[in-house]
This record gives structure tokens, sequence and C-alpha cells, in this order.
């Protein structure tokens, strides 16, 4: 059994009602990654593979929030209130991510758990170790050519029966009304 960075703890993350998954020195750029995978946290895994496989159609786009020198400009980023346009459709690292939430998902078939109410709740993509490769430069010389690949684990629970917010029977008054009631106690008690 492999050790993950945080476990489920609490009333929201049941570790009976969580599934998890994992991927190990995957060949694809962990900046590029990471922008993947801060975007579909917190989603529905159903939505999230959805939206994935709209990303690897050119139908819709990955918002790069950190890691975006060089990015360029799209209008789809409008769709997702993107921080100055910068998008960008990361085809190596969705197919890697949709074939971790896949394994999630069937994962949490094995469990037994409601698919359709998997909600991500942890998501994390790490530096692995880069792959050393050489390029030859002008004068005899040598570069690196590194690759820099990264390692994700994710993990999803159950969605909480929702509850509906208790409405107070009468809002309550703002400062300016009590100061308005209290002028009309003082003048109505003169009288």
């Amino acid at each position: 059994m492999t050790r993950y960075s945080t476990e489920p703890e609490g009333p929201r993350a049941d570790p009976a009602r969580t599934c998890k998954a994992r991927g190990s020195q995957l060949r694809t750029h962990f900046k590029k990654m990471r922008e993947v995978g801060a975007f579909i946290a917190g989603m529905e895994l159903e939505a999230a593979i959805e939206y994935l496989e709209q990303v690897l159609d050119f139908k819709r786009a990955i918002p790069f929030k950190r890691f975006n020198g060089g990015c360029g400009r799209h209008a789809q980023a409008k769709l997702i209130n993107a921080t100055g346009d910068q998008v960008g459709w990361p085809i190596k690292s969705c197919k890697f991510m949709l074939d971790l939430l896949t394994n999630l998902k069937a994962n949490g078939e094995t469990k037994g758990l409601d698919i359709s109410s998997l909600v991500l709740r942890h998501v994390q993509v790490n530096n692995a170790v880069k792959m050393r490769r050489r390029t030859y430069r002008a004068h005899g010389r040598i570069g690196p050519y590194m690759c820099n690949p990264c390692h994700v684990e994710l993990w999803a629970c159950e969605r909480l029966e929702k509850v509906d917010k208790e409405v107070p029977a009468a809002p309550a008054p703002s400062r300016k009304e009590m100061a308005i009631q209290r002028r009309n106690v003082k003048v109505g008690g003169g009288i």
C-alpha cells in the first residue's frame, strides 16, 4: 500500500466513502499537469472527465494561472474567467489525468460508491526526478536536455446530502432602521 500526502479525515471525507488514485513518474510536463490538476480540484468526477474530453477536442481550455510565462491568450478564457485570458490545451497532461480519473472511477465502483456523487477533494501534483539527456551545441559543447516528469495523487469522496439553509422569519433590521425606531419611540413617548 502506498502512502499519500494527506488522508481523508473529518465529516466531509469519511475514509469508507473515499476512493484514491495516483500516478508516479508520469512523462508529461509538471507545470502543465499542475494547471490541469488545480483546475479540476473540487469538481465532480463525471464533470471533470467530460471537461477534459472537451479540452482534447479543443472545445474548452485550461486556465494557466501560476506557470503562465509565454502562454497565449484566447477568447475561450472568457468562459472560465481566466486571469489575463491565458489558457492552453495541454493534450498530453489531459490524457494522463483522464487515465487517472478513469482509474479513480473504477476504484470507486469496486468500493461500491455512488459514482455520480463523487467530488474531487484532493488533487496534488509534485515534481518527479528529472530525466537527463544531452543536446549538442556549437563549438563542440554539450548542453543538458532535461525532462520534467511529475507525480500525481488524487482522491474523491461522496458528496454529503445538502442541508437547506434556515430562512429567518424576518430579516434583522439594519442600524439605520433601528435608529429610526428609537427616534419614533422617543418622539411618541414625549407626547
